[in-house]
């Protein structure tokens, strides 16, 4: 059997490798891949394997943009820390997940699991099955973030973001404590990340929590001053065209 992992953790991708072929000694992982480039590289150039083992979050992006550019047949097990409401739609369509830490019993079951679904896929059904279960888990809104701060890895809870700020290349967590944290998302990833119940995208710059609004100023042409319970970089202007809607937002 064919295997590769995509995970861009150096020391977890070789753990992995190393549990699969003690549990498996027909098992070959034909190559770890890193990133979303390099994944989708080595999909156009190789015939796909019997089964990929995939996290979510790489470096340069989630791993759902892979098998968006390259389809694939081979059934996915993810590797994620994903909240359970998210899970679900995995196992609803016939899909493993492994939660960091990843332990071998683990990997075991999700093994196991493969091969007594594996005549499922070759009927055809896996694909479309995965299209619904990628469009449900990338929908799913975070509760929390895992972000990078002083050599740590720390998980920073979403109702506690007062607002995203993207600047100058750089898009940062500024956070209810006045604390800020780079992170490696665009804005536009994080929107999509984000409740649009709670959170609200003001302008190119800014994504807003709704509980951190402190009041709202009328501006010049019809736009809007937001001011926030924290302080910010610059002042977070709502245009004339958004206006309405996010006064509407803010109400209800």
């Amino acid at each position: 059997m064919n295997v590769i992992i995509i995970e861009d953790e150096p020391r977890t991708a070789k753990d992995l490798k190393a549990t699969l072929e003690a549990l498996d000694g027909d098992l070959n992982v034909l190559a770890i891949l890193s990133s979303v480039a390099s994944s989708v590289k080595w999909f156009k150039e190789h015939p796909s394997p019997d089964l990929i083992f995939s996290d979510i979050q790489l470096g340069d992006g989630l791993s759902f943009e892979i098998f968006k550019e390259i389809p694939t047949v081979a059934p996915i097990i993810f590797c994620t820390a994903y909240d359970q409401y998210a899970i679900n739609a995995f196992d609803a369509n016939s899909i493993d997940y492994l939660l960091k830490p990843i332990e071998e019993d683990m990997v075991e079951r999700s093994l196991q699991k493969y091969h007594r679904i594996k005549e499922h896929y070759a009927g055809g059904s896996y694909s479309s099955n995965l299209n619904k279960a990628l469009v449900q888990i990338e929908h799913a809104h975070r509760q929390s973030i895992l972000v990078h701060y002083r050599e740590k890895i720390i998980p920073v809870k979403v109702a506690d973001i007062c607002f995203v700020h993207a600047a100058a290349g750089a898009v940062s967590l500024h956070m209810a404590d006045n604390q800020q944290y780079l992170v490696q998302y665009t804005i536009d990833q994080l929107e999509t990340m984000l409740n649009p119940d709670t959170f609200f995208r003001a302008n190119r710059q800014f994504i807003i929590n709704r509980h951190m609004v402190q009041n709202i100023e009328h501006y010049f042409n019809r736009r809007l001053i937001v001011k926030t319970q924290c302080p910010v970089p610059e002042k977070i202007v709502v245009s004339r065209l958004k206006a309405q809607d996010f006064l509407r937002w803010l109400e209800h």
